[in-house]
């Protein structure tokens, strides 16, 4: 009866499997574990710089979201359309792009002057993968020319794949999380537009006020006493209910 031999996997990709395992059980926040990605990245191709892109669904365009090199300006704000770039290629195409010298003559590429890394002579970008989906973009630099080896692509690739998932998963708590932040102020707005058609109420009763001229005054002490409307229509609203209780004590 035959003997099945199981192959072992590398060793390097065994410590990747450790260090992904023990980010995915963590409770880091998105930023966080984008900021691992990089180390991991780091760690697997020796890179001189290293960005991560994470898709947007709402606009359908891939924005700048971490990197090795300092962009606090770029974070966030940077953004290409699928299919724009070598960048864009890969998060359409799904597939991995390896230039190995002279990045920046590749038809595809799209420069950025903020980017100190667009100077850079090679350049590997593979996605970053969840359940099948591309919701990223994992782009490595070298300021040199760099043959990337099919290890290298191999372990890149795997780390896209394997961080994909619990990417995803944060960036669905980041959109709650800003779904109920959305909520809560919608709430708090009414809430205040409430309390200041009660207090309007109140001053067109008291001083024979238009609506508008009630409107007028409220605004008006906000601004003298720097206190929020809310502040200030929750202050009348008490007084009013005092004036009300002691008349009715008097009576």
């Amino acid at each position: 009866m035959a003997t099945m031999l199981v192959m072992e996997p590398p060793s390097s990709q065994i410590a990747l499997l450790h260090r992904i395992s023990s980010i995915v059980s963590s409770e880091l926040s998105l930023d966080e574990m984008l900021g691992e990605i990089v180390g991991l990245t780091a760690q697997v191709t020796d890179c001189d710089a290293c960005l991560v892109y994470l898709l947007e669904r709402d606009t359908g365009e891939i924005v700048l979201r971490a990197s090795q090199v300092p962009h606090a300006a770029a974070l966030g704000t940077l953004r290409m359309k699928v299919g724009e770039g070598v960048t864009g290629w890969v998060a359409e195409h799904k597939s991995v792009v390896a230039l190995s010298s002279n990045a920046g003559s590749d038809h595809r590429f799209k420069r950025f002057q903020v980017l100190i890394e667009d100077t850079y002579e090679a350049f590997l970008s593979v996605p970053l993968v969840s359940g099948g989906d591309v919701i990223g973009v994992i782009n490595v630099h070298h300021r040199e020319l760099h043959d990337h080896t099919p290890d290298e692509i191999a372990l890149l690739t795997f780390v896209g794949e394997q961080m994909g998932g619990i990417i995803s998963k944060s960036l669905l708590a980041e959109a709650n999380a800003r779904l109920l932040e959305e909520t809560q102020e919608m709430k708090r707005q009414l809430e205040t537009r409430k309390l200041v058609e009660r207090a309007k109420g109140i001053l067109q009763t008291r001083y024979h006020l238009t609506e508008e001229e009630a409107y007028l005054r409220l605004r008006n002490e906000s601004r003298r006493l720097r206190r929020p409307m809310k502040d200030l229509a929750e202050a009348i609203i008490l007084a009013e209910d005092l004036s009300r209780k002691s008349e009715s004590s008097e009576a």
